[in-house]
Order: C-alpha cells, then structure tokens, then sequence
C-alpha cells in the first residue's frame, strides 16, 4: 500500500514524531494494544501491510521537522516483513542523513543488521523483554523470535556503545518467582536502564485475556524493580 504521509505527531513520552514502517504484525502478540488503538480486528492483525513508499515520503517531510522519531510505536519495525521489503532500514538512512533523533522498539535481533547505521545515530533502542521461558514466549508472542535472541540483541547492541534498555512489559503472571532469574538475565546483557510496564487492559484486550487466562502481575513488577535497582539498573515507568 501507499502512505500518503510517513510522520504523525506522538504523544509519547520523549518522542516526537512516530513513524510505522508497516501496518499490523506478524508478532500476534496476545496482549497487543495495537489492534485497538488502530481500529482493526485482532483476527486481522497479523495480516501486513506494507507502506512501500514510506522512504521517499520520509524524505520529503524530515526537512521540516526537528525532535526524536519513535520507530516502531504501533507495530513492530524489524519484524519478518522487514527481512524482505527493508523499509525500516531505508528510513533510518533517511534519518541518519537529516541527523534526527531515533527512538527504536522491538522484539526483534533483527535489528542487528543495521547496526552500523543506528550506532552512527543519536538516540536510543529498547528491546522488550516478557519472559525467559521459551514455552511461555510462543504463547504470548507466537510470531516473535525467541527471548534468547532479544537478549543477544540487547548485548550486542551495548556492546557496540549504542544506548540501550531493556522495555519489560507488560509483566505478566508467569514472572511470578522467576523474577530475580529474569533480572539477572537482563542484566548479563551489560544493559544500564530498564522500563517496566503493567498491563494496561483495554476493552478488547481485556476480554481476549480473560479467555485465556492471562494477567499482568503488579507484584512481579515491584519486585523486579527493586531487584534490578538493588543492581544498580536504573528502573523507570513506561508512562
């Protein structure tokens, strides 16, 4: 599909301006607030839909703009479409030559194969991060790699001196004892900053998760934060 314009204004914290290189999401994350806040059936979701033209739309507009650009604030930037059509890529290239700031998120190590562009880039990267168990991750996240590779993504990223955190959320119940396990993981990764976030049950979402028997877990996140704090990650809210 076309995109008539690559940049909307953002709401989120830190960021200015958000740019979805795709519509919907392979990932099928069961707890995505996407579908809702898009206006699109959770049936549907993962149906892609690729905005060829986003790079030379991009082009276009960076000019007239300053600020930090959230990639990947809706759908996930790197995920398996990215393999194939590279547009996230050619928007960073964009980006780079303009010399605005990024803010990416994802749950991919596919991120790695543009690290010699991001780490040329001022800004951030944040890897999220739900679970260790592998069992669990195909469940909640059955169209995502496996949290070992985000956690060998994290690594490498810091390592190559880019800014990076781990983005824990939303916390589910299956960290529930496993959380000084979880921490100890994220912090082998050398990573400095964690963000945490609870679930936050929307309408749609709220009634898909029941079915399941899925929920956010307000004292696994409390003692997360204060595991990694006690190891001198700094922790803060996503909002």
């Amino acid at each position: 599909m076309k995109c008539k314009r690559a940049l909307s204004p953002s709401g989120l914290p830190g960021i200015d301006y958000a740019l979805n290189p795709y519509g919907g999401c392979e990932h099928g994350c069961v707890y995505c607030y996407g579908p809702e806040v898009t206006h699109t059936d959770f049936r549907e979701w993962r149906i892609v839909r690729v905005r060829s033209n986003i790079a030379e739309r991009l082009a276009k507009e960076v000019p007239n703009i300053e600020g930090t650009v959230g990639i990947g604030t809706v759908t996930d930037p790197y995920q398996y479409a990215e393999k194939r059509f590279m547009l996230t890529s050619q928007c960073l290239e964009v980006l780079r030559s303009a010399g605005l700031r990024i803010h990416v998120h994802t749950k991919s190590d596919l991120i790695l194969r543009d690290l010699d562009i991001i780490s040329g880039m001022k800004g951030e990267v944040g890897i999220t991060i739900t679970t260790l168990d592998e069992k669990v991750s195909h469940i909640t996240e059955p169209g995502a790699p496996l949290p070992k590779r985000r956690l060998e993504a994290l690594k490498e990223l810091t390592c190559a001196g880019v800014d990076t955190y781990a983005l824990v959320g939303p916390v589910l119940m299956y960290l529930e004892g496993k959380e000084v396990e979880f921490v100890e993981a994220v912090a082998s990764t050398g990573v400095r900053r964690m963000c945490v976030d609870r679930l936050n049950l929307r309408p749609l979402l709220s009634q898909r998760l029941e079915r399941m028997g899925v929920r956010g877990s307000t004292s696994a996140l409390e003692k997360i934060r204060h595991i990694a704090g006690d190891r001198g990650i700094e922790v803060t809210d996503v909002f």
